[in-house]
C-alpha cells in the first residue's frame, strides 16, 4: 500500500510541476496576442498614411516630362 501512495505523491508532484510551467507560457501567450491586436491596427494606419508614396515614381515621370520641355524651350531661345 506505501507503494501506492509514493506512486500517487510523485503523480501529483509531476502534474503541479507541469502546471507551475504552463500557466506562465499561458499568460504569456495571452498577452502578446492583445499586443498583436495593437500593433495590427498601428500597421494599417501605417500602411494607409504611406499609400500616397506609390504615387511618387508618376509625380517624378511628369516632372521630368516638363523639365525636357522647359530645357528645349530655353534651347530654342538660345539660352
Amino acid at each position: 500500500m506505501t507503494g501506492w501512495y509514493i506512486g500517487f505523491t510523485i503523480g501529483v508532484i509531476v502534474v503541479l510541476v507541469v502546471v507551475a510551467l504552463v500557466v506562465p507560457i499561458l499568460l504569456l501567450a495571452h498577452k502578446i496576442g492583445k499586443q498583436a491586436a495593437a500593433i495590427n491596427a498601428t500597421l494599417g494606419k501605417a500602411e494607409r498614411n504611406t499609400r500616397p508614396l506609390t504615387d511618387l515614381t508618376t509625380t517624378i515621370n511628369h516632372a521630368e516630362v516638363i523639365t525636357a520641355g522647359l530645357r528645349r524651350g530655353r534651347e530654342r531661345l538660345g539660352g
